[in-house]
């Protein structure tokens, strides 16, 4: 299986791209209200958003033993809803590079990756705490994180794109970049911009908007 440091292939690198600078696209939600975001004409809408985090929190005072410890968990999460939305829109972005690149990935795929993970992990339990505990991946949403994973993984392969190599990390993020433009990505002000070129959300400078919750600084990780 997998070495531990190439997990996740996806959400590191989305977790890196948090921390990219100004964007290169301003985008405005005022054809599409009650959208959080736009992908290649499809909303991702805000109940939608809000469902996701809440799965989310739900999973983590699950997961907890108390109330103290389940504080903990929600200030380390800070910018959950913001995060969030960066996976949900740059998950659809990745779908679209991995299906122009003609990949696709079986439930034989998806259910063998799982299987390796639990046994690195210690169990079935074991891992949906540290997906929880690592990408606040709540556990009914596992099965479709690992599709991601094998998406980005296969598609590394595709291109020929050592994710060891500053290089290779440049094409592959290039083959990204191509399809967040087919996309067209357009997030609600209120969430941020989207920034074609280094595949993120990154805030607005919208001083009249007042922001709600602190976000919380990216881990920087390694693939």
């Amino acid at each position: 299986m997998h070495r531990r440091n190439s997990r996740r292939t996806a959400l590191v690198l989305s977790a890196a791209a948090i921390a990219a600078v100004p964007a290169l696209t301003a985008c405005g939600n005022e054809a599409h209200p009650g959208a959080a975001a736009v992908v290649g004409g499809q909303r991702i809408t805000v109940s939608q958003l809000e469902s996701r985090v809440n799965e989310v929190r739900d999973a983590q005072q699950t997961a907890t033993k108390d109330t103290a410890q389940y504080e903990q968990a929600i200030a380390k999460t800070g910018g959950l809803t913001r995060n969030t939305l960066h996976t949900m829109v740059l998950d659809r972005v990745l779908h679209r590079a991995a299906t122009d690149a003609g990949i696709s990935v079986t439930r034989k795929e998806m259910q063998s990756m799982r299987s390796g993970l639990e046994q690195q992990a210690g169990g079935a339990k074991a891992l949906e705490v540290a997906w929880l505990q690592q990408y606040n991946i709540p556990p009914k949403r596992l099965t479709e994180s690992l599709r991601t994973e094998i998406e980005a993984q296969k598609l590394s392969t595709a291109l020929g794109a050592d994710m060891q190599t500053p290089q290779g990390k440049a094409v592959f993020w290039k083959a990204l970049s191509s399809a967040s433009k087919e996309l067209n990505v357009d997030l609600n002000p209120r969430y941020g911009t989207w920034d074609v070129t280094k595949n993120s959300r990154v805030d607005a400078k919208t001083p009249w908007l007042r922001q709600i919750t602190k976000e919380a600084p990216a881990e920087q990780q390694t693939t």
